[in-house]
């Protein structure tokens, strides 16, 4: 029989590999239900991100695994928080009570956060739609202070959420354009579409990004395909 390390990990590698089955992941939901007292917070976090990952609902283990969090935030550091919010909001799976706990909880690790684990966090609460204007003033004030490690999802990400959540941020929304003007030809179109949304959706202007948008390998490059 599998213990808990060894089913996170057969899921996680599956997800990894982009390979659904869902009789397995149905088998290994109930499985990893009937163990969740034994898995540790790492287990908790690959086994949410392979189901979030392959497309697989599976509503009675997100929700054991949601009361099981709550109760042991304290033992789950700022990733692991950040990979499990992905994996909630991903599959579309509403857990209040898990995303209230879990924001002022962030807010304390915001130190101890990078700038992936940051973008995923407020991309999560955007996506679910979950009111949180603290922790996005909180993450508003520090994504400032490390944009430079920020690359071109994680500045996309972070600006789309701000917009979805309609939760202003007119000094991050001014930063977080000169950071993407620097590494315009890294943002791929979804990435520029996201963000020129956002700013739009925001009613933040940004010439210099518009201009430097249009400047971009990836439209020249959609440009050169309609012209061809």
């Amino acid at each position: 029989s599998f213990n808990s390390q060894e089913i996170a990990t057969t899921m996680w590698a599956y997800a990894k590999m982009d390979y659904s089955s869902p009789k397995l992941f149905d088998a290994f939901s109930n499985k990893a239900i009937e163990k969740l007292d034994t898995f540790n917070s790492q287990g908790i976090a690959n086994t949410l991100w392979a189901y979030a990952k392959v497309g697989h609902s599976s509503p009675e283990l997100f929700n054991a695994i949601s009361l099981k969090a709550i109760k042991n935030l304290n033992t789950i550091n700022s990733q692991e928080l950040s990979n499990m919010l992905w994996a909630y909001a991903k599959i579309e799976h509403s857990s209040p009570e898990l995303f209230d706990a879990v924001s002022h909880k962030v807010i304390q690790k915001l130190d101890t956060m990078n700038s992936q684990a940051i973008s995923n966090t407020i991309w999560a609460y955007a996506k679910a739609k979950h009111s949180a204007p603290e922790l996005f003033d909180a993450i508003s004030h520090k994504a400032m202070k490390k944009l430079d490690t920020f690359n071109s999802q994680s500045i996309s990400n972070t600006v789309w959420a701000y917009a979805k959540a309609g939760h202003t941020a007119p000094e991050l929304f001014d930063a977080a354009s000169q950071s993407a003007i620097e590494q315009i030809n890294a943002f791929n179109s979804q990435a520029i579409s996201n963000t020129v949304w956002a700013y739009t959706k925001a009613g933040h202007p940004a010439p210099k990004l518009f201009n430097a948008v249009v400047e971009s390998n990836a439209i020249k490059k959609r440009m050169e395909e309609e012209s061809s």
